[in-house]
């Protein structure tokens, strides 16, 4: 997916030198990143520091060094009005972080009144046209224990998107939910991608990323190790521990014979066999 002129301007995030460490454990080693206007989507085994990442895009966590922009806003500075610029940042967690004791219509509309001071009678206009358009209309006065999971990340999205972001940051939002409800959320994601919205993805879902993205960016070990069209990072990796994970993602239950037989000690068991050292099994 190309971009257009309105989405090939400023950098909508600019990130530069950004370490961040939790104790003595360096988790980001001086990441320099642009994210001007498009989808970028974020891959990489666990503790490889990809939500780490995106926490320190709006702040959620505060970064040891470096520097990351919002469009004009440097968000490290100390003065910077860290509220107004994270009313521009829309954010969708794993966890779908919904008010069980609110139903969907007032879960849309509560930020809207309190942070934006709109009406209330606004704040439901809107709500209702954003749950339509992650196709969830009727479904104001459900709570959200009366919803599946894919149903609550929706109304999640929904949340975010009522408060008129500038870009979208989620946090792997797929994880947390059953296989066959992973379609539906990532239906609204594509649908967001092809409206323009800049979004920032960290994600396990390769197809999506091949997909969707204008940009994939690989981390490992806390670093950028590759990046580019998804076509190369995904199709074609230049870096070998990029072409390792992949391999791991792709393939999950391939297995190496050698790492199979290396991995079966004297006298253990396979199957309902016992293997002793020397011995041939059925002989």
């Amino acid at each position: 997916m190309t971009g257009t002129d309105t989405r090939s301007a400023a950098p909508a995030i600019s990130i530069r030198g950004l370490h961040k460490s939790f104790g003595p454990v360096e988790v980001l080693k001086g990441i320099d990143l642009d994210v001007p206007g498009e989808v970028v989507c974020v891959i990489g085994p666990s503790g490889s520091g990809k939500s780490t990442l995106l926490r320190c895009v709006n702040l959620l966590e505060t970064p040891t060094s470096g520097k990351v922009f919002v469009g004009r806003d440097e968000m490290t500075d100390p003065d910077c009005d860290l509220d107004r610029v994270r009313r521009r940042i829309g954010m969708v967690f794993q966890s779908f972080n919904l008010f069980a004791h609110l139903n969907v219509l007032r879960n849309l509309t509560i930020a809207q009144i309190k942070v934006l001071r709109r009406s209330r009678t606004e704040a439901e206009a809107i709500a209702r046209r954003t749950l339509d358009r992650v196709g969830l209309a009727g479904r104001e006065t459900a709570f959200p224990a009366q919803l599946s999971g894919g149903q609550q990340q929706r109304v999640a999205i929904a949340r975010s998107l009522a408060m008129s972001p500038e870009l979208m940051l989620f946090d792997e939002p797929t994880s947390a939910l059953d296989p066959e409800l992973v379609g539906e959320v990532l239906a609204v994601m594509r649908g967001l991608a092809a409206e323009g919205m800049t979004m920032m993805v960290v994600t396990h879902e390769m197809a999506f990323a091949r997909d969707v993205a204008d940009r994939v960016v690989f981390m490992d070990g806390g670093v950028v190790v590759e990046q580019g069209p998804p076509e190369q990072v995904i199709g074609d990796p230049q870096q070998e521990r990029t072409r390792a994970f992949l391999s791991r993602v792709l393939n999950p239950t391939a297995v190496d014979p050698a790492e199979e037989v290396s991995a079966t000690p004297a006298g253990a068991q396979i199957g309902s066999l016992h293997v002793e050292p020397g011995a041939v099994p059925g002989h």
